[in-house]
């Protein structure tokens, strides 16, 4: 059972996850009354030991890009599902999961700035579901709030403007009571924004602008993916869908879009003796280039990286680790290619920040009860749909300082719907190199503060704010904020 001496442990981990108590109910005042919460089998017969798995044997898969069904000058019309399906996610064994368009990474969807995306989503399954486009500026009707579901059977459109700039963005579920579990089972695919500025730049592109979804996972000893259960015990990391995988690359410049879509980890990235090159945020192009020895990601952020493979020898093998996790992905240099793409050192400047006007805490932290598990709070209150936690005037300005008052070392994570901030300062100083550029989606350790900026418009109505290390939202640490005119 998670309790305060259970988080102090957890919050030392260098892996930045919380533990979890298996089948953790929601907390009360929380629960759907529309549904029922699935609850999933406990494995009976896990031994804890990590899956064996004989690493590079595999290719990195690359999630197709879904095919419109209408494409005009000013919008495309796609289809797609939700369904149960079963992926071969250990080598020669079939799991169990979910899959937008029956796959375990959903398509890709490729969308242009200025014309519009529509989704028609059909739920195959048995049991209520939605998309929610994180990162996406979209009117609250289309962003998959928790309330907003999918029911069995039933279809939903989703309609995205596409009015921000370039970026990469990711879809996943967010089901009242159930998203932590539909997307630890595979709701989850990319999402991504081009722009003509961007287009002009001349970065990799095509073949070689490549999203990769990270992520965790947890199987019992016959291969059924275990759900909630200590976080620590998911040991197997997936690079699109696949355990050390590895990915042929051409002696030249590539694009890769890392999302971090565990339920919540942190990863701190690196490849030995070498940098990044790290090119986006989540909103978009940072300003200028930035080197970097380790990529920290958290929960939910992107980062957008170019790798240089000219410089390598054909037959190269180019590893990326994991502080935690270890090798977890190898690139191999097979062939050349003509290259004539370019990496700038100026990308694109940041918009200006506008005078804030208000300024608002928000605190991520655990209600411990006696003998229970605890519940996630924000500003010590457990989410409620009917209730509007901040009103912001449309248009309006906003400085939020968050923190947690948890024990210290605690960790946690913090994503705004609808809009990308700027973050001004971390602990009094300058923010860190995994800050820059626009936001949606960023840690937070408890003892530490963040303070951040945003504007908010230009919808009305509600969107929710939240940890984004799903099992802390689904016991309660999220809350609601409208935008009014």
């Amino acid at each position: 059972m998670l309790n305060r001496r259970g988080v102090l442990a957890a919050g030392g981990l260098a892996a930045g996850v919380l533990g979890v108590p298996k089948l953790l109910a929601p907390a009360e005042g929380h629960e759907n009354p529309r549904h029922t919460v699935h609850t999933f089998q406990e494995s009976k017969t896990f031994t804890g030991t990590k899956p064996e798995i004989v690493p590079w044997t595999r290719p990195m898969p690359v999630a197709p890009v879904l095919r419109p069904l209408v494409s005009t000058a000013k919008q495309e019309v796609y289809q797609l599902s939700i369904e149960r399906t079963t992926a071969e996610i250990l080598p020669g064994l079939q799991s169990p999961v979910m899959g937008f368009g029956g796959q375990f990474v959903g398509p890709t969807i490729r969308a242009k700035t200025g014309r519009k995306t529509l989704v028609m989503v059909h739920n195959k399954m048995d049991e209520a579901a939605n998309i929610h486009l994180h990162g996406g500026h979209v009117a609250p009707e289309h962003d998959g709030h928790p309330k907003d579901v999918i029911e069995p059977g039933a279809t939903r459109l989703y309609l995205y403007p596409n009015s921000q700039q370039g970026a990469t963005l990711w879809y996943h579920d967010h089901s009242h009571d159930t998203e932590a579990a539909h997307v630890y089972l595979g709701l989850h695919g990319a999402y991504i924004i081009e722009d003509d500025s961007e287009r002009a730049l001349n970065l990799p592109s095509g073949a070689y602008d490549i999203p990769i979804l990270l992520r965790d996972i947890q199987f019992d000893d016959s291969g059924n993916i275990v759900v909630f259960d200590d976080p620590t015990k998911r040991t197997v990391v997936l690079a699109n869908g696949v355990p050390q995988p590895y990915f042929e690359v051409a002696a030249r410049k590539y694009r890769f879009r890392l999302i971090n879509s565990a339920n919540q980890r942190v990863f701190k990235l690196k490849i030995p003796g070498e940098k990044f090159t790290r090119i986006g945020s989540d909103g978009g192009l940072l300003a200028n280039t930035l080197e970097l020895e380790e990529l920290v990601l958290s929960s939910a952020e992107r980062s957008d990286i170019v790798i240089d493979f000219s410089k390598y020898p054909i037959g190269s093998k180019v590893v990326v680790t994991d502080a935690v996790a270890g090798e977890i992905l190898r690139f191999d240099v097979v062939r050349r290619a003509s290259d004539h793409s370019r990496l700038p050192a100026v990308l694109r400047p940041l918009p200006v920040m506008p005078m804030s006007t208000v300024d608002r805490e928000v605190d991520l932290a655990f209600l411990f009860k006696p003998n229970d598990r605890p519940d996630g709070t924000i500003n010590g209150k457990v989410f409620d749909m009917d209730r509007v936690d901040f009103t912001i005037k449309r248009g309006a300005t906003e400085t939020w300082l968050i923190k947690s008052s948890d024990p210290t070392g605690v960790k946690h994570n913090f994503h705004l719907h609808l809009v990308q901030f700027r973050v001004l300062e971390r602990n009094g100083g300058p923010p860190l190199p995994s800050d820059a550029g626009l936001k949606d989606t960023i840690p937070i350790i408890a003892g530490d503060t963040v303070k951040v900026q945003a504007t908010f418009g230009p919808y009305t109505g509600r969107y929710v704010f939240h940890c984004h290390f799903l099992e802390h939202s689904w016991i309660g640490m999220m809350a609601q904020l409208e935008i009014v005119p």
